[in-house]
């Protein structure tokens, strides 16, 4: 019997593409190590762009990375049939389980907002001892009472959970930078216009991209670590500019704050703010808006979450039996090899009518030339609904958003 690779060698088979003596190969496994622990409280896909794009049926099985676990969540607003969803990050799988006991066991929508909306009161860990543990598995009960950084990890709940995490304190890190520079978000985020934004943008955030300081730190593969963007997609990042990161990293970040209207936009509040807008009825992931309340309380149960490699996982399922397959950019840490041994796999558990979301760093498609044409040319390239998901995508961090549809 073929042994399961360990998450060590599973993170280190998804990101170790050079080698490990070469500075891009040393690069390669600090990256790796840092996957061991908590990442993204949030993910930063936009789920009502997937949503759109997938269509999602009440017959469908759904398979996705969980990463943060919004998106997993919000797909539930769809009432499918299944969610499976995997991570390499052992601390995914824990926040993945903790948010669905979360909105399962929680009395109401208010104390949902106030812990995984809000997320930073200090009741919030009494009603976790209260409500969510007496729910959870034995490990994921002791990695949430067990002690990090600066105590027990629950009080993540009580002290802003989306400051936390490598993408949180990378965030952070921007505030004291754009501080720094004298930069105060209170105008963008009482904006009422676009074009407010785009001022703001112009005179507040443009002028740090020229800095010295900026333009040393993003030119260094490990200051955007905290993105998480291996190595290996840095360079694609980097070849929609001719090589100038700077110039990506500039207009990403204005269309995240300029293309979409800042009370719309809860990727906005989150790089702006560290935090969703503090109101009920502000924009959140689908799964938090009230009017979901009940039915992501009622599918929650329908999700399993797995600490495994999405190629891993499809090679114990049965073929035809899946409808949905979100790859978030995935694919950009992969090696051919790798990327076809995961179509192979997403091919053969296709049922009819399957549809396949991913965002990638650079702008094109990086699946034609690559993934072998015989798989390939099963499915067909939705060109028209790729575009309006990128031009729709509020996290605005992503190059390309690509759709296929299997053919027949």
């Amino acid at each position: 019997m073929t042994s399961i690779p360990t998450v060590t060698e599973q993170l280190g088979a998804a990101v170790n593409q050079s080698g490990r003596l070469t500075r891009v190969g040393l690069l390669e496994r600090s990256f790796a190590r840092l996957f061991h622990g908590l990442v993204y409280a949030q993910i930063w896909e936009d789920p009502v762009v997937d949503m759109q794009a997938l269509k999602i049926r009440p017959t469908d099985h759904i398979v996705c990375i969980a990463s943060g676990g919004c998106n997993m969540l919000s797909y539930l607003t769809a009432k499918p049939e299944a969610i499976t969803a995997v991570d390499l990050s052992p601390a995914h799988v824990m926040l993945n389980k903790l948010k669905l006991a979360i909105v399962q066991h929680v009395p109401d929508h208010r104390v949902l907002y106030e812990m995984l909306g809000e997320a930073n009161k200090p009741g919030n860990v009494q009603t976790f001892d209260r409500y969510v543990a007496p729910y959870l598995d034995k490990e994921t009960l002791e990695y949430w009472n067990a002690w990090g950084i600066t105590g027990p990890r629950k009080k993540m709940l009580a002290r802003g959970l989306y400051r936390h995490g490598l993408l949180g304190r990378f965030i952070g890190a921007v505030h004291v930078i754009t501080r720094i520079a004298r930069v105060d978000f209170a105008p963008l985020l009482a904006a009422k216009t676009l074009e407010e934004q785009q001022a703001f943008y112009e005179s507040q955030i443009a002028p740090v991209y020229q800095s010295r300081l900026v333009r040393f730190l993003a030119n260094r593969r490990a200051s955007l670590f905290g993105l998480g963007i291996p190595p290996a997609q840095y360079d694609k990042l980097a070849a929609d500019a001719d090589g100038d990161i700077v110039a990506v990293l500039n207009e990403r970040t204005r269309k995240l704050f300029c293309d979409f209207p800042i009370k719309d936009n809860y990727f906005a509040w989150q790089a702006a703010y560290r935090g969703y807008q503090p109101a009920v009825g502000a924009a959140v992931p689908p799964y938090l808006e009230a009017r979901h309340f009940e039915t992501v309380r009622a599918h929650a149960g329908r999700v399993k979450v797995l600490n495994r490699s999405l190629t891993d996982m499809l090679a114990q399922q049965p073929s035809g039996s899946k409808d949905c397959y979100v790859l978030l950019d995935a694919q950009d840490w992969m090696n051919d090899e790798q990327l076809n041994a995961l179509w192979r796999e997403i091919t053969r558990t296709a049922a009819s009518g399957a549809r396949v979301i991913f965002r990638t760093g650079g702008r094109d498609d990086i699946l034609p030339g690559r993934v072998d044409e015989r798989v390939l040319s099963r499915w067909a390239y939705q060109p028209d609904a790729s575009a309006k998901g990128f031009a729709q995508d509020r996290s605005a961090i992503y190059g390309g958003f690509h759709l296929y549809h299997l053919k027949g």
